[in-house]
């Protein structure tokens, strides 16, 4: 019978805060959430024969963005099939991740969750416990052990619509639209898993207007607001206003940044106006719309098949606009800001990569000077 162990790690690290990027001392997995048993022997025979899942999030929560997308897809598998379920925060020290995982592996959880930069750790110790189920629910490495089952995000297609979305934004009748033809684009760090999302963007872009200029700017941080902040403020100063956030935590800059000066954003992984609404309506009034992973849906698909013994362990699947597993925020905020005839071509867009008769590069296999050039035939003042 499954037991959950619940181990409270309190080894902590100096991190950067968001407020300010002040120093603070946190804890590395601190436990977010789990299912616990009744005191009455009846219930803890309930719970114990629950399938039991935990997430272990190579970073903290709070960066209304990938992490907490994942942490809403526990939450989904909890409310809907009633696992039994824990989120730790490993925290960003990757020397501390390989303890929790062996803590979860200890722990005798049917299903771990992890994923991007714990891939390596995964793949490594999934080999050592063979018994042991892995669920990596973000990497764009295709092969690992037999007992892990791993997602992609088609990145460049996600962000093809995004950059054809911000070349309908500039130079429009929309109220905070200027009349030069700039947007900008705001990385985490220059790898190839980001110029993934410049690659789709510039290529998006460049559809709706072959002659779109552009900013490029790598913060080389995904936890730094105020850096994200700075970068952008650079960014809208200098003519472009509308800014792609792909940028994780760091990237909430460029919303406060939009709303400082009052121009537009377009958000990642999460749907961030809907994030913002209640806690700063003003924030989420300057995010037209979010290239959406549906992170959350791929953990509750994945869990719900391994169920139903249907989960094809050793394999991997890419999830794109024709499987569903990205698109466009479609909310009020985009529905009331973007015309009816941008909304019209972005919808021709999706249809024909259904199709086929769009393809979109992606940064992987491409060499640095392939992506050089790319950034290049954008470049303001060229």
């Amino acid at each position: 019978m499954k037991k959950i162990l619940v181990i409270l790690l309190t080894v902590t690290v100096s991190l950067l805060g968001f407020a300010g990027c002040a120093k603070t001392e946190e804890p590395v997995a601190a436990e977010v959430s789990e299912n616990t048993a009744s005191e009455t022997p009846e219930a803890n025979e309930e719970i114990s024969e629950k399938l039991s899942v935990i997430l272990l999030v190579p970073g903290n929560l709070g960066d209304k963005s990938f992490f907490d997308a994942a942490n809403n897809g526990i939450n989904l598998v909890s409310e809907e099939i009633g696992a039994a379920t824990k989120v730790v925060e490993m925290g960003t020290d990757s020397t501390k991740w390989e303890p929790n995982f062996l803590d979860a592996i200890d722990g005798d959880y049917d299903i771990i969750i992890s994923g991007n930069s714990t891939t390596e750790l995964m793949d490594e110790l999934a080999l050592e416990y063979p018994d042991q189920k892995f669920i990596n629910f973000d990497t764009m490495t295709s092969e690992h052990p037999e007992n892990v089952y791993s997602m992609f995000y088609s990145t460049n297609e996600l962000s093809f619509l995004s950059g054809a979305c911000a070349a309908l934004i500039t130079g429009s009748d929309m109220e905070l639209a200027n009349e030069e033809q700039i947007i900008g684009f705001l990385g985490g760090m220059d790898i190839p898993g980001i110029n993934d999302f410049l690659v789709g963007y510039i290529e998006g872009a460049k559809y709706i207007n072959p002659d779109i200029q552009m900013f490029i700017s790598y913060a080389g941080d995904f936890g730094d607001p105020a850096k994200g902040k700075e970068l952008s403020l650079v960014q809208y100063n200098s003519g472009a206003d509308v800014i792609f956030n792909v940028a994780g935590g760091t990237g909430l800059g460029i919303i406060d940044a939009a709303k400082e000066v009052d121009k537009y954003a377009i958000g990642v992984d999460s749907d961030q106006a809907m994030l913002f609404e209640e806690t700063d309506k003003e924030k989420a009034e300057h995010i037209v719309t979010s290239a959406v992973k549906y992170i959350d849906k791929a953990i509750l698909r994945a869990v719900k098949m391994h169920s139903e013994e249907t989960l094809p362990y050793g394999t991997h699947e890419e999830m794109g606009v024709k499987e569903g597993g990205v698109g466009l925020a479609e909310n009020n905020y985009y529905n009331s800001m973007l015309s009816e005839e941008s909304k019209a071509k972005i919808n021709e867009i999706k249809d024909k990569m259904i199709a086929g008769e769009i393809t979109v590069n992606s940064a992987f296999g491409m060499t640095t000077e392939e992506i050089d050039q790319m950034r290049d035939s954008v470049k303001v003042g060229e």
